[in-house]
């Protein structure tokens, strides 16, 4: 077996490939709770568990943003909603932040 040296544009995520995702099953008001101070701080879920545990938090800002994934089956539906053909991916998805921001106006 032969030993590879990691290339050096690799370097800095030695660490990160190291690094072991924990998952917590939790009581749902401990969650919610640890969401909605997240949220309240700006921060990740993840982030602020690490607040939580006295661990580092990377400074680094982070893009905002919201994730929802989309089947074609989704496509179909938000295209016949939206009248758009449902291969128009990017016209549904500014008609779907359209209506996200459109909802948080009215709440």
């Amino acid at each position: 077996m032969t030993i590879r040296k990691v290339p050096e544009k690799w370097q800095s995520n030695i660490k990160a490939v190291k690094a072991v995702q924990v998952a917590f099953d939790m009581d749902e008001k401990v969650q919610k709770e640890i969401r909605k101070a997240a949220v309240e701080a700006s921060l990740s879920p993840s982030d602020q568990i690490r607040m939580i545990l006295g661990l580092a938090v990377h400074k680094k800002p982070k893009r905002p943003r919201l994730t929802v994934s989309l089947s074609s089956e989704d496509y179909q539906v938000l295209g016949e909603k939206y009248g758009i053909p449902p291969t128009k991916q990017l016209e549904i998805k500014r008609k779907l932040m359209d209506e996200l921001i459109e909802y948080v106006n009215e709440n």
